[in-house]
């Protein structure tokens, strides 16, 4: 016989461990992942411990099982199991049969006896048998070839472990658990008879039977409580009895370990957010040879090493009606990276490479570069000629290195797949890749390698990188043509692809590469008076703590604020820690001046490492200048983000972020212009809406907080208190982000029920807000998302969950999405807008800068006054919405300056 492993887990059990133990872990979508997460890591740490050779998870099946046909109180006194944890058992199951784990669940079978049945099969076949399982229930199953693990008390129970924890022997067990009963499962048990009572008695008697065969020697209460119980006896018996013989379906050899579908784990990764999971799935892939479906991905893409095959290609893409291209590069950076070679593809599965610039020994002779760029610059500047690509933004900026402007631009599959949903979390090629077309494609490091080990594409052997490099035009091309259709049947999304997030990639491409000018000067003097900020802050949280401590430790932060101080836990980190997290001391802030002194630390110590240290080293050495990367697919409302330098995160209203903006200053000659709208989502509520008091407000040009203010607590709008605006502005801002009465009464120091009359009122003066409000919600419940005034959709997945605080979040961004999304779109055709004129004109001045609500133009200095005005029409244009658009222009000699 062999003597192999067979692991079985009980993955119920694992299921309620991990969301009682779990943190209140969600994506940001809301949706509750905590459970989903705890268990895949604790069969992970599993089976790293134990490599079984045999393994399978095991659920209790939903609906009755075989107890209750038996006994009808059979675990009536189990709760219901909650929502959150409900809507996380598929999701569970379905990754852990994508992971290849075998998973067993029998229709009317509890866990416990599909865990036995395979057991007892295990031992009979000669395999040593491991059930994971806290259940006392499964020690009956203990002999000397099976088993049970309690990894939650890193408790084994062999033989003397079943003796040593219970005080009797396996075999004694089930006799053990019918006296006892067990009342986790309602069985009921001889009354007053407790674990030391059955101990005795089957330490004295060895049996259940030898001692209802002495059943007169036993005495006192208990005794007669036995007696009166015995006709019971049997039921219980067989309620606690593990039934070892059920049909399965399955037999111990099958529960191998299988292969690991990586594309259906990294949608469901990227779905749930588990990015640690996600970086892990990476290396699986980069590890695995490629293996590509001939009958998906052409395995024999052309080399072209010969001008006859490139004007061969080059005739067959001016037949074509689209093509899609690729470069491949020396850096990531646009600015500085060198063209080493072009790829290309059209329909019908043809895909080339063209190597430029490989350079390693033995290297085949290779085209001339910039003769072939030469003659491939018609075609890419032809605007006749569409293109597609993916992440095109960086192609066009490299392109411009060789003085070539590509034109033509049709699509964009990165930006297909992001207008298509803005929900999921990835959008690269990879991702988009396995998401429809269910493909695992080459990643770079499949080529390169990584870290230290790894080579630059130049050194790549070219039969090696023909092979990467044609696939991405290739698979680029494929993703168009399954995406771009989707994208027609699904309401507008193809006219916000095609007028807006599509003429955008040249706008950004060029911004990204004029840059900002920034006073690096300026900025060390800013980083050693934030260091005198900083000593001075410390010495004054320390005395206020009465200690010193690490401020930058959150470790430290929460023993002394939680462990020593005492203060109320308001939330947990994953690990199950108090958080210290910025949103956790902005509430205690209001009530203790430790986390308020903690938070200021940490802004200023933010400010420091950010950007007055940082700033200065990511001055190109090229042109002197700051030049930001703007990403098009990352948020999900369609907000621009930033990143090397992030400028959305310049704190503007306090004096050490301004300091910062001193430092964004224009060339000699010119003046920064920056052109900001004003309350934008305020007015585009007002457009949905179509609330006749507020439109009125801003087509009288009136200040809408005043005019609020005047609505809601009465008198004329010159008569309004500085106190009464506040309130006002609080609530016309709060109730667009979803804000509740308690929420306004923190905001403004006033009491829950001042706070909802106020909110009453407001709704009584704008009753066609509140019914804006209610009707998305209700279109968002029917639809599952909702849309800007431009049509990008925005999904809500936990719109109808049951859980109120994961629906009540879902129907708070159902009312803001759309206005989030609208200036979203609205800002972007600002940019695409003025960037035209600017070129129709051939004005003197350049876009810069896109922050939140903000375009940043450096300006001839003799031409301020023109462009202002031109600003203020292609801005504010009448068109976008019901009510005017309000648009502040202002200049100076730095950003800070032209606000």
């Amino acid at each position: 016989m062999s003597h192999k492993t067979v692991l079985l887990v009980d993955g119920s059990s694992y299921l309620y461990r991990a969301f009682y133990g779990s943190s209140d872990l969600s994506t940001n979508s809301g949706e509750p992942t905590g459970a989903i997460f705890g268990v895949l890591s604790m069969l992970r740490r599993l089976l790293s411990k134990n490599n079984p050779d045999f393994f399978a998870v095991i659920f209790d099946p939903p609906g009755p099982t075989l107890r209750m046909d038996w006994y009808k109180d059979y675990k009536a006194n189990r709760s219901k199991m909650p929502e959150e944890l409900v809507a996380q058992v598929g999701p569970l199951k379905d990754i852990i049969r994508a992971l290849g784990y075998p998973l067993i669940e029998v229709p009317g079978v509890e866990a416990d006896d599909v865990m036995g049945t395979l057991a007892l099969q295990g031992s009979t076949e000669g395999h040593h048998v491991f059930i994971v399982s806290g259940d006392k229930d499964m020690a009956q199953l203990v002999k000397a070839d099976i088993t049970v693990i309690d990894d939650q008390k890193d408790v084994i129970w062999d033989e003397q472990g079943v003796l040593t924890k219970f005080g009797v022997k396996p075999s004694q067990i089930v006799d053990y658990l019918t006296l006892i009963g067990d009342n986790s499962d309602n069985i009921p048990g001889v009354p007053k008879v407790g674990p030391k009572t059955a101990v005795k008695w089957l330490t004295s008697y060895s049996s259940l039977d030898s001692i209802l065969e002495n059943i007169h020697e036993l005495k006192g209460k208990v005794g007669e409580n036995l007696r009166h119980f015995v006709d019971k006896i049997p039921l219980t018996k067989k309620l606690v009895t593990i039934v070892t013989d059920v049909e399965i379906g399955a037999q111990v050899s099958d529960l191998k370990i299988k292969s690991a579908n990586l594309v259906l784990l990294r949608s469901f990764y990227e779905k749930y957010e588990f990015k640690t999971f996600l970086a892990e799935l990476d290396d699986d892939f980069r590890s695995e040879d490629v293996k590509i479906n001939d009958s998906t991905i052409q395995a024999d893409y052309e080399t072209l090493f010969t001008k006859e095959r490139l004007l061969h290609w080059i005739s067959k893409i001016k037949e074509s009606d689209l093509f899609s291209f690729d470069l491949e590069t020396t850096s990531l950076d646009p600015l500085e990276a060198e063209i080493v070679g072009l790829s290309v593809s059209v329909k019908g599965n043809a895909a080339a490479y063209i190597p430029l610039s490989h350079n390693y020994q033995g290297v085949p002779t290779q085209l001339d570069i910039l003769e072939t760029l030469e003659s491939l610059k018609p075609i890419l500047e032809d605007c006749s000629k569409t293109k597609v690509g993916h992440n095109l933004k960086y192609d066009y900026s490299v392109l411009k290195n060789y003085d070539i402007s590509l034109n033509g631009i049709a699509f964009d599959t990165m930006l297909e797949s992001y207008v298509f949903d803005s929900s999921v979390a990835r959008h690269d090629m990879a991702s988009v890749a396995a998401r429809y077309l269910n493909l695992k494609t080459t990643s770079y490091e499949d080529v390169t390698g990584k870290g230290s080990s790894g080579i630059g594409f130049h050194e790549v052997e070219i039969e090696v990188a023909t092979k990467y490099a044609a696939e991405d035009a290739d698979v680029s091309l494929k993703i168009h043509h399954d995406l771009y259709p989707k994208i027609k049947r699904t309401g507008q999304l193809e006219s916000l692809l095609s007028n807006i997030e599509v003429p955008l990639i040249s706008v950004l491409a060029e911004m990204e590469r004029v840059g900002v000018y920034v006073d690096s000067e300026m900025l060390g003097e800013q980083s050693k008076y934030l260091e005198s900020c900083l000593t001075m802050k410390e010495e004054e949280v320390y005395e206020n703590a009465g200690e010193s401590f690490n401020i930058a430790s959150p470790k430290q932060i929460q023993e002394l604020l939680f462990d020593k101080l005492k203060l109320t836990i308001i939330s947990k980190t994953p690990k199950g820690q108090p958080s210290t997290s910025e949103s956790v001391l902005s509430e205690l802030a209001s009530e203790f001046a430790l986390p308020r002194l903690i938070l200021e630390h940490r802004s200023l110590s933010k400010l420091k490492s950010t950007y007055t240290d940082k700033l200065p080293t990511q001055i190109s050495s090229l042109t002197g200048r700051i030049h930001t990367n703007y990403h098009q697919a990352v948020t999900t409302t369609g907000r621009l983000s930033s990143s090397d330098p992030n400028l959305q995160n310049i704190p503007v209203r306090t004096e050490e972020g301004r300091k910062i903006r001193k430092a964004f200053t224009a060339s000699a000659g010119s003046t920064i212009v920056a052109a900001d709208y004003s309350q934008i989502e305020l007015r585009i509520m007002a457009h949905l809406s179509k609330d006749e008091n507020l439109m009125g407000a801003f087509f009288d040009g009136a200040d809408v907080h005043s005019v609020t203010a005047s609505e809601v607590f009465g008198g004329s709008v010159s008569e309004v208190s500085s106190e009464n605006r506040r309130a006002a502005k609080a609530i016309n801002f709060g109730l667009i982000y979803g804000m509740s009465a308690f929420g306004l009464s923190k905001q403004l120091g006033i009491s829950r029920v001042e706070a909802q009359e106020y909110i009453s009122l407001y709704f009584e003066r704008y009753p066609k807000v509140r019914n804006y409000m209610d009707s998305v919600r209700g279109q968002a419940k029917q639809d599952g998302f909702v849309e800007t005034v431009f049509g990008r959709r925005l999904y809500l997945p936990n719109i109808r969950a049951k859980k109120a605080r994961l629906r009540q979040y879902a129907e708070r961004t159902a009312i803001n999405a759309p206005m989030q999304g609208t200036a979203a779109d609205i800002i972007k055709l600002a940019m695409i807008n003025s960037s035209r004129w600017l070129i129709e004109q051939d004005f003197p001045a350049t876009l810069i800068m896109q922050v939140h609500d903000e375009l940043v133009f450096e300006v001839k200095s003799t031409a301020v006054k023109e462009i202002s005005k031109a600003l203020g029409e292609i801005m504010g244009s009448r068109g976008m919405l019901n009510v005017p658009l309000e648009v502040t222009i202002g200049f100076g000699d730095n950003w800070d300056e032209a606000h």
